[in-house]
């Protein structure tokens, strides 16, 4: 075990191989992945030396292949959270609890397994002011952030007088929609 800090993160000390690159003589005292590890373990690696594992790591690219939507899904804070799992475990003959599916937060999942009667209700996404203002943009109780800036753009593009040659007759419409998005893009839902 070294006594003092490491001055290269990521260095393996006692490294006993040669750098893996064909023709360099230097100690490989860096791992670089070759496999990426997942369910099975680890993955596989390779010894480089300080040039070459900094070479590999500005050519890594993580997101290659991957679309933009699944980027944005592997980026979001929330990732694994919103996926559909199985219904909680229950007693024989008592009522299911709530699906995971149902929350978007894993912490109001686990509280509401231990609120009375909470298996037969639905937890209100949002409150009476948010659903006027759903209603008002035309949105689902099952909209997502996305949706909802989807939907405000197109409804300011509509109604707003510089896309309609100055028409002033949309104003009232206009006002209530960015209101409505206020109000909505601050919700805890969209959170």
């Amino acid at each position: 075990m070294a006594s003092k800090a490491s001055k290269w993160h990521g260095r393996v000390e006692g490294a006993a191989s040669r750098c893996a690159v064909p023709g360099c003589s230097e100690a490989g005292e860096f791992r670089a992945p070759l496999t990426p590890g997942g369910f099975d373990g680890p993955g596989t690696y390779r010894f480089l030396c300080l040039d070459h594992v900094r070479q590999h790591n500005s050519a890594y690219n993580f997101f290659a292949g991957m679309s933009t939507e699944e980027i944005e899904a592997a980026q979001s804070p929330i990732a694994g959270w919103d996926r559909r799992v199985r219904a909680f475990a229950h007693a024989p003959g008592a009522d299911p609890g709530p699906a995971w599916s149902e929350f978007k937060d894993p912490l109001d999942a686990i509280s509401a397994r231990f609120r009375p009667g909470q298996s037969r209700q639905r937890v209100q996404r949002f409150d009476a002011r948010e659903r006027e203002a759903m209603g008002v943009l035309g949105l689902a109780d099952d909209a997502d952030r996305q949706a909802l800036r989807k939907r405000y753009s197109e409804l300011v593009r509509r109604y707003h007088p510089d896309r309609n040659g100055g028409d002033r007759t949309h104003e009232k419409v206009l006002v209530r929609v960015i209101d409505a998005y206020q109000l909505l893009k601050g919700s805890r839902a969209f959170a």
